[in-house]
């Protein structure tokens, strides 16, 4: 097995002091355009990371056995070498890319991925904001194991693709120069796509290449200023709200649903699919 890093792991300290900068460069340079920190939302946020790392370590161990015996299966090897690291990450950051995507357009996942969207702020906290339910991702990686790529590699990638994106979850950083922009995720690339604006919707999905955004029709540049949270906003601080609420919304769906086929599309169509209004007032005509 790889003798890889635990890349999360030790950037904890990191992630801890940036945020420290970050609030209290609030206190000393406030800027009225920003909404910076309110102590619930972050308080919300650092409970939902927190929680994720426990629930995490639980939905890993079938994830893993999974992934081991897939690659126990394939003849295929891809060694770990100093070359071979590089295009595995790009590999990751592609597969990531139609993870999140399908995140973002199926509800049975959106309801794990609304989570890291559900506060109204955009600060480094709102990066720590993850999922309880995370084991919705890992099937996106399937090609890569059967590619021959150890599992214990694609966890060191998978774990270099969420640190890089902990730096961009911020309003303090502008603008990067232009081939920057172009080529990577930045702070203003993710702010697009933490926006609630219905031109900011469903937009700029990469983890840390802008370039398959670009290159599948689905990358918006930040023009206006963008609103931060969901389209329906949940209104709770409780973190076992915010962990649940769209699946316990999708419970009351399929409850109210009057065909398997309509609970069948309110799992796998989008998040705001609901059937076509067949009623009719009494005595109208088709």
């Amino acid at each position: 097995m790889p003798n890889l890093p635990n890349v999360v792991l030790w950037s904890i300290p990191a992630f801890v002091l940036l945020t420290v900068v970050e609030l209290v460069s609030y206190r000393f340079h406030p800027d009225e355009d920003e909404q910076g920190y309110a102590p619930r939302d972050t308080a919300t946020s650092l409970g939902m990371g927190l929680g994720s790392l426990l629930f995490d370590a639980g939905w890993k161990i079938p994830i893993a056995l999974a992934y081991s015996a897939l690659y126990e299966l394939t003849p295929l090897r891809v060694p770990v070498l100093w070359w071979t690291v590089p295009l595995m990450l790009l590999a990751q950051d592609f597969c990531y890319y139609w993870s999140h995507r399908g995140h973002h357009v199926v509800r049975i996942l959106w309801a794990c991925h609304v989570v890291h969207h559900s506060s109204r702020h955009y600060n480094l906290s709102t990066a720590l904001r993850q999922p309880w339910t995370g084991a919705t991702s890992w099937v996106f990686y399937v090609p890569m194991v059967l590619a021959g790529v150890h599992p214990a590699a694609l966890a060191f990638c998978s774990s270099v693709n969420l640190v890089y994106q902990f730096w961009i979850h911020t309003e303090r950083i502008d603008r990067l120069p232009r081939p920057v922009e172009f080529l990577f995720n930045t702070p203003s690339h993710h702010r697009v796509h933490h926006a609630s604006q219905g031109g900011y919707l469903d937009r700029n999905f990469g983890g840390i290449l802008i370039v398959f955004d670009r290159l599948f029709g689905s990358f918006a540049p930040e023009t206006v200023r963008p609103v931060y949270g969901l389209t329906k906003n949940i209104g709770t601080y409780n973190p076992l709200r915010v962990a649940t609420h769209e699946y316990a919304s999708i419970a009351r769906d399929l409850a109210e649903a009057r065909t398997w086929g309509d609970r069948l599309r309110h799992l796998t169509m989008g998040p705001g699919w609901q059937p076509a209004r067949t009623d009719r007032p009494e005595g109208t005509t088709a």
